[in-house]
């Protein structure tokens, strides 16, 4: 992974919303891997090119696969891929770390602003994956995309943490890497720090 600087904007927030996957841990290759694994055990090997896995971050599993369907012509079941996906995901889970450059900034809003996480996973791999990295109760809400009737880019995700932490968004700061999540996040009214990791070549 490349080093990077984060463009943090003054304001007196309230609140930080963290994404998990490429924002506050390394894992997006590991979750392209899971993914390839999981299409080859439904028999669509290849099926799904890594840029366009990038460009669909933060996106819940089901959804993406339901776009892969159109796109490609496939039937393949939403439940059953996401479920596999899962399956390959945890079997590697330790391989998982902080992203080096998030996690200061993390440490240092600690005690000062209400923290959560905002994330399209599902709340098994999104809480295993926190207490993984040993960051689980650094967060007053973990809100994940079966807590919304819309995930990402829908700003549901986001209006719901501003909801259960009482602050209004406009009081909120986004830390987000996802397409997906940035346009969520905007469209909720929070002002977005874009970690620009792997191939988001975009702002």
């Amino acid at each position: 992974m490349r080093q990077f600087e984060l463009e943090i904007p003054d304001g007196d927030f309230k609140a930080v919303i963290f994404d998990l996957d490429g924002t506050l841990v390394d894992s997006m290759p590991l979750h392209f891997s899971a993914w390839c694994a999981a299409l080859e055990d439904h028999g669509m090997p290849g099926i799904f090119a890594e840029d366009v896995f990038y460009a669909m971050g933060g996106r819940p599993t089901r959804d993406i696969v339901r776009t892969i369907n159109g796109e490609q012509g496939t039937h393949l079941d939403p439940d059953a891929v996401a479920f596999s996906k899962k399956k390959h995901f945890l079997r590697r889970l330790d391989e998982v770390e902080l992203m080096e450059e998030v996690a200061p900034v993390v440490e240092a809003y600690r005690g000062k602003v209400r923290m959560a996480v905002a994330s399209g996973g599902s709340r098994e791999v999104v809480e295993k994956t926190l207490q993984k990295v040993g960051i689980a109760d650094w967060f007053e809400e973990v809100v994940v995309s079966s807590d919304v009737a819309k995930g990402k880019p829908s700003p549901d995700i986001f209006l719901e943490v501003s909801k259960r932490l009482g602050v209004a968004p406009k009081d909120c700061l986004v830390f987000e890497d996802g397409r997906a999540g940035i346009e969520g996040a905007r469209a909720a009214g929070m002002e977005v720090v874009v970690v620009p990791t792997h191939l988001h070549l975009f702002s």
